[in-house]
């Protein structure tokens, strides 16, 4: 396929940090007595959003406001965990070079709470570069489903069919797919076979050179 527009993951997919949110994680169960989570739960529950995540870690139902506060406390962690340590995925800044040329519209979709992306957006230098954010906070439904993508699609004004969509989690590239998008699997969180035991197939050969022009 031509690409006309380009969406991107943020976490995993710009910046290989999804050890510093499994440290924040694993620090925010252990307050709780609780184990950190399993690479099956991980499997499961990267790439959602907080409001999705927290209720099945604790195994309840949690008020709004109780969903702020433990969304909030995770994501301090995280912000102090990460601090100076983050750096943009190898390549990426060539290839946002090259898009940009070639005048191919970028967006980001993520399930990260506004400050974390703000944080992590300003540690890798981008803040000014990627300026089109759709948050899963900001549409009906969180990874896999494909609100989040179809809204990036929209901002930057391209068909979900024309996009090409940068994943590095088995519930966002569900997410792309569903939108209609291609979607290219990056190999940094989760290894080859865990993309093909979560049903992603050979068009979404994952690789983490893939973000490589």
């Amino acid at each position: 396929m031509k690409a006309r527009g380009v969406i991107f993951d943020l976490d995993g997919t710009l910046v290989d940090n999804m050890e510093i949110h499994k440290d924040a994680f694993a620090l925010f169960m252990a307050r709780r007595g609780l184990p950190p989570m399993d690479a099956a739960q991980r499997a499961r529950l990267d790439g959602k959003r907080n409001t999705d995540i927290f209720p099945e870690l604790l195994g309840r139902e949690l008020p709004r406001e109780e969903l702020r506060a433990l969304s909030a406390e995770k994501e301090t962690l995280y912000c102090t965990l990460s601090r100076g340590r983050l750096r943009p995925l190898a390549g990426l800044e060539r290839f946002l070079g090259l898009l940009g040329a070639s005048g191919i519209p970028v967006a980001i979709a993520t399930s990260g709470p506004a400050g974390n992306v703000r944080h992590t957006l300003e540690e890798l230098g981008l803040a000014d570069r990627v300026t089109v954010i759709v948050r899963g906070d900001q549409v009906p439904r969180g990874k896999p489903h494909p609100d989040i993508f179809l809204a990036a699609a929209e901002r930057i004004g391209v068909p979900p069919a024309e996009c090409l969509a940068f994943e590095d989690s088995p519930s966002g590239v569900a997410a792309a797919r569903a939108a209609g998008m291609a979607c290219v699997a990056l190999s940094t969180s989760f290894s080859e076979e865990a993309f093909r035991a979560a049903g992603v197939g050979r068009a979404d050969r994952p690789g983490s050179r893939a973000a490589h022009p």
